[in-house]
């Protein structure tokens, strides 16, 4: 109890005294407690916890992250405080381990799911100590969960012919050399329009993450199958890609999702998903020798180790390579 009398005091000063100030008022009231016993103190849920939640997510707003990030950040951070239980400026380290090992035994998700907990957490609580609402975040000293890395797939030549074989529409046929060609994310290829596209040049301008424009550039093939499926729109929606039927509305990611799963149901072809494509796209320029410098600028990644990330090492490169330069 007394721990949390000090703790709230603290929290109440944290935003008019400095760095240097705020450690002596802990040293202070540590050593004015020190033979004191607290009692009878209530430990309620407030309501400004919400307003945190509220807060930090406004602020991501104003930074560019998409509406389908910040519910997910929105979900993410409300379920925690439910959980827990506590003001958010009462959260201590301990709280927050507990929380992510009962949510993982609890949802048995992977070490890469509870990790993006933690991150969206630590995002969260470092905020709150950058607006001084906090003195010091409790995830500071809660570690990036070690993930075991695993190469992850990607489209072969042959499982792509036989997804293009199985479209029965063209708008289909074109989605995936679209997708295939330059490596978009979903939520860029949905948010396209017909404007945005440079046939002349085989280019086109997406917004990515935090409202930055880059220039993706597609294919042959992709040009003339994009070409045919809009020659065949009778519609005067803006969308480049729109739903088969009326009142032809902008698709949607699920929609993109969904025909995708349907396809790799009709052609037996596993975990057939919108950025197995973006993979495949990064994998294969490195393979053929794209700096990963330029990779990056196609992918719109902010950071190279993302990228890196992305792009698997073909093994028959290696088992090549080998023989070149070992054997």
């Amino acid at each position: 109890m007394k721990e949390k009398v000090i703790k709230e005091i603290e929290q109440k000063m944290a935003s008019i005294l400095n760095n240097e100030q705020k450690e002596k008022l802990k040293e202070v009231l540590s050593y004015t407690f020190f033979n004191i016993e607290v009692t009878n103190i209530k430990d309620e849920l407030t309501e400004d916890t919400t307003d945190y939640a509220k807060l930090f997510i406004s602020a991501k707003r104003i930074e560019g992250c998409s509406e389908r990030t910040l519910n997910y950040y929105e979900t993410t951070i409300n379920n925690m405080i439910e959980s827990i239980n506590k003001k958010v400026n009462c959260i201590e380290t301990e709280d927050l381990r507990n929380y992510l090992s009962e949510y993982q035994s609890k949802n048995n998700c992977s070490k890469v799911t509870i990790d993006n907990v933690r991150r969206i957490l630590s995002s969260f609580f470092a905020w709150l100590e950058d607006e001084d609402y906090i003195v010091k975040s409790p995830v500071r000293r809660i570690h990036k969960v070690k993930a075991t890395q695993t190469v992850k797939e990607t489209y072969t030549d042959e499982e792509l012919e036989e997804m293009r074989d199985a479209c029965t529409e063209i708008r289909d046929l074109a989605m995936i050399d679209f997708l295939s060609s330059t490596g978009v994310r979903v939520g860029e290829l949905v948010n396209l329009d017909k404007v945005d596209v440079n046939m002349q040049e085989r280019s086109c301008v997406v917004l990515g993450k935090g409202g930055k424009e880059r220039e993706v550039y597609f294919d042959a093939r992709t040009k003339i199958h994009l070409q045919n499926y809009l020659n065949t729109r009778t519609d005067e929606n803006s969308a480049l890609f729109v739903s088969l039927l009326k009142p032809y509305e902008r698709l949607k990611i699920s929609g993109v999702e969904i025909r995708l799963r349907e396809l790799g149901r009709k052609t037996n072809i596993k975990k057939v998903h919108p950025h197995k494509f973006r993979r495949t796209m990064a994998t294969k320029a490195i393979d053929k020798g794209m700096p990963i410098e330029q990779v990056q600028v196609l992918l719109g990644h902010r950071k190279i180790d993302t990228t890196l990330q992305y792009a698997m090492v073909n093994q028959n490169n290696v088992r090549n390579s080998h023989k070149r330069f070992i054997c």
